[in-house]
């Protein structure tokens, strides 16, 4: 039998030469000119201190110009539907591959939208009880809590080749239950938070946001016909309370329009109840909290199935009580079923399962709604439809991969990438933890600074290169915190009894005041339920966690702290006019782009593009009020400046604003002293925006400060100074309660509850308690044996 001839092996196939990512003159926000060679099938760990051009790098240069031309292969037609992404300033972007991006934005908050359905998971499990489920009760999508029934009655045409079939009725077995169409809760409207019934419609008797006399919204009814605007409302006989509150959407001519006129409830759950409330504008917000009550549907138990959903089941679990279930639990159960005729089918959700124990998720249920993940577990979520891919020669890009994961989740999150680099992709990850940075086949250093300060290459290499290199992430990577030699002696006790919030077991724990108290354990283990859940919130407890900040690209950290008040009237009183001059969303806008700096394209089905405005270029105000000066600078050369240039800026001089320097001071000691003042708000990363929040309300009196996670995004130069924070904050005579993973401030603790011994119902008990030198003497829970490792003990 003759062999074909060998290739050379000296002389490599050409094809094969293509295994470096090569970027030269990338200028992208703060990067300086960039170039640099990034090997493919590897895995590249990008750091630097917080601001430095990480993401402006790899997800603004490298992901969106892979993204751009990816979308650029499609039909015009289909580039219709897709976002307009514009090139990247960069000179030559050269070798890329297709780039999946698996970041930390969180879930959407539809409440229809899970864990299960997130992933693949909730797919299979639905095609399992179809072919299984005893009583059988349909396909697939009789067991879809997003699919309603559908029976219809009347003369349907099937058309197969030369025949026709006529139908005389249609039916769709769907799984959503019919009270509350799958979300698993009803809600109440609070009639008395609509209006006041001692006062007719002419008298202004509606109080919900929007419904202001004379508008549109409230000349529906007034104009209508169908109700008296003069006559009070608890005056309304039943006919006219029912076509005012309940009326059906009809379409009549109301002030000489032709309008849809439909009952206040019906119009009220449209345009309120069916939109995400974390995106409502406050005022808004704080309406719906205060009018509609939510409440777990009685018909299906907050389910969210129908009822022929919930009978059907195979060994006596139905498939809400599978979704209910602790996905490590789940796993067990899909384990134990043996039946040939699905044996594909159970081998692929068994893998789906297993992968999601194996990166630190086994606590999650399937039914847990996706808008409740945090940063660190949405990412981990999204992981999981990437670990069974088929697909080679992709560049992964992750954020921060190890965000909400205790040090013994880290090492399983590093076999993951590991795995991923294997099947011959190519991993970059952004990360400051020195556990991942030590895995990488390539690291690249950027800085040495923040903001303009940053933006270089520092360093480009192995590990142990970037350990001799003398860069700030260099001389740092070693760094080991040590357990502190005399702790503070607590003021008093905050008691919780009997907490049961989730996964807690009727836990008993004092929490000591006056002192800096570290609550950790493994993901999963109870630490935010514990914390969260059960202490109030009152007056004196200033509570920051990670839920984004909102606002509009209008926003950012002058408006959001209050900084930008002082500085206007500073301006104004320097130049004798009114402040309302030197708000770019008031007197002082541009015209032309009404103060947003850009403008934007609305085209149509195509996406809409922006562009900067041409009047102002970008600075959004007018050429008037550019003329006035405070400390030869105007406003919008202000906003331009960074916290540390700002601060510096209003601390003597004509400029000296005692209020703003404050503000800046708080900023700078959280670590954002490179933020430019104008900056948007939705540029943010989520440590950043936990830092921005924290700086906000360190000028308020509380006395009981609780922060979740503070270190999220920050480097390891930049974590000493949140300590010395922390430190000065317990000085000061605050109580300062820690949700923490980082070893270098349980070390620095003056006292350690500790969550666990697992996640889920493994988790939910205090496993520890006392200071960090007791913890790592006895090294009796996974927490106590990192920290000792971590100090060297």
């Amino acid at each position: 039998m003759s062999k074909a001839p060998r290739a050379d092996r000296q002389s490599p196939h050409p094809a094969d030469r293509h295994d470096l990512i090569r970027v030269h003159g990338a200028r992208e926000n703060n990067l300086k000119d960039v170039s640099i060679e990034i090997p493919k099938r590897r895995l590249t760990v990008f750091t630097g201190v917080s601001g430095s051009g990480k993401s402006s790098l790899v997800f603004d240069t490298i992901a969106a110009e892979s993204q751009r031309l990816i979308n650029e292969t499609y039909s015009a037609f289909l580039q219709g539907f897709m976002p307009t992404l514009s090139r990247p300033e960069v000179d030559v972007l050269d070798g890329l591959t297709t780039a999946i991006i698996v970041d930390q934005q969180r879930m959407g908050a539809d409440p229809r939208s899970t864990v299960g359905t997130a992933t693949d998971a909730n797919a299979m499990l639905r095609i399992l009880f179809s072919r299984l489920g005893k009583p059988h009760i349909g396909p697939p999508s009789a067991y879809a809590f997003n699919v309603p029934s559908v029976r219809a009655s009347g003369a349907i045409t099937v058309e197969r080749g030369a025949k026709k079939a006529v139908k005389a009725t249609f039916n769709r077995t769907g799984g959503m239950c019919p009270r509350c169409e799958g979300r698993g809760s009803v809600s109440d409207i609070d009639l008395t938070q609509l209006y006041d019934d001692s006062k007719s419609l002419s008298e202004a008797a509606l109080t919900i946001p929007g419904y202001t006399p004379g508008g549109w919204n409230y000349r529906l009814y007034t104009e209508s016909g169908l109700v008296d605007p003069d006559k009070p409302i608890r005056k309304y006989t039943k006919r006219e309370l029912h076509a005012f509150l309940h009326h059906e959407p009809t379409r009549m001519k109301i002030a000489g329009i032709n309008m849809t006129y439909e009952g206040l409830i019906p119009r009220i759950q449209k345009s309120f109840l069916a939109k995400d409330k974390e995106g409502m504008q406050p005022h808004i917000r704080a309406f719906v909290e205060r009018a509609v009550t939510f409440t777990t549907c009685p018909e299906c138990d907050g389910t969210r199935l129908a009822e022929g959903a919930r009978a059907s089941k195979i060994k006596r679990i139905s498939i809400a009580d599978a979704c209910a279930m602790q996905i490590s639990d789940l796993a067990a159960w899909v384990r134990g079923l043996k039946e040939p005729s699905v044996a594909p089918l159970l081998t692929a959700l068994q893998l789906t399962l297993d992968s999601f124990v194996e990166i630190g998720l086994g606590y999650l249920s399937l039914d847990r709604p996706a808008g409740t993940l945090s940063g660190g577990e949405a990412q981990r979520v999204k992981m999981i439809r990437h670990l069974g891919s088929s697909l080679t020669d992709v560049t992964y890009v992750f954020d921060e991969p190890t965000v909400g994961l205790h040090p013994h989740d880290i090492q399983r999150m590093n076999e993951l990438l590991l795995q991923l680099r294997d099947k011959g992709n190519t991993v970059l990850v952004v990360e400051h933890k020195p556990e991942t940075i030590a895995i990488a086949d390539h690291v690249v250093d950027l800085g040495p600074g923040a903001g303009t300060a940053g933006g270089t290459v520092c360093f480009e290499g192995t590990v142990e290169g970037l350990r001799t290199a003398g860069t700030v992430t260099g001389r740092h990577f070693d760094d080991r915190a040590s357990v502190k030699d005399t702790v503070r002696e607590p003021g008093g006790t905050l008691e919780i009894r009997g907490a049961n919030t989730h996964n807690l077991r009727d836990v008993d724990v004092d929490v000591p005041l006056g002192v800096l108290t570290v609550v950790t354990g493994v993901a999963g283990s109870g630490k935010s339920s514990l914390v969260h859940g059960s202490i109030p919130v009152s007056d004196d407890v200033v509570s920051i966690d990670q839920s984004p900040i909102r606002g509009s690209r209008r926003s950012n950290p002058a408006t959001y702290t209050g900084l930008l008040d002082p500085i206007r009237k500073a301006f104004a009183k320097a130049n004798d006019v009114k402040p309302a001059l030197f708000s770019a969303n008031s007197e002082g806008a541009c015209p032309t782009c009404n103060g947003a700096g850009v403008i934007y394209t609305d085209l149509g089905m195509m996406a809409g593009v922006s562009s900067t405005c041409e009047d102002c270029e970008g600075k959004r105000f007018q050429a008037s009020v550019l003329e006035y000066l405070l400390g030869g600078r105007d406003i919008s050369e202000v906003l331009a400046m960074s916290v540390t240039e700002a601060e510096e800026f209003f601390a003597s001089g004509e400029a000296a604003t005692p209020v703003a320097r404050r503000i800046l001071t708080r900023l700078a000691d959280v670590g954002l002293g490179y933020l430019s003042l104008g900056q948007p708000l939705t540029t943010l990363s989520g440590g950043e925006r936990q830092r921005l929040k924290l700086a906000t309300h360190m000028g308020e009196k509380g006395g009981v400060y609780i922060l979740d996670e503070p270190t999220t995004g920050l480097h390891l130069a930049d974590v000493e100074q949140l300590l010395g924070l922390l430190d000065r904050l317990v000085d000061s005579g605050k109580s300062v309660i820690v949700v923490e993973h980082h070893q270098a401030v349980m070390a620095h603790a003056d006292w350690i509850i500790d969550l666990g011994p697992g996640a889920g119902h493994d988790g939910g008990t205090v496993v520890f308690e006392g200071t960090p030198a007791d913890l790592v003497a006895a090294r009796s829970t996974l927490t106590g044996e990192h920290l000792a490792a971590y100090v060297g003990a």
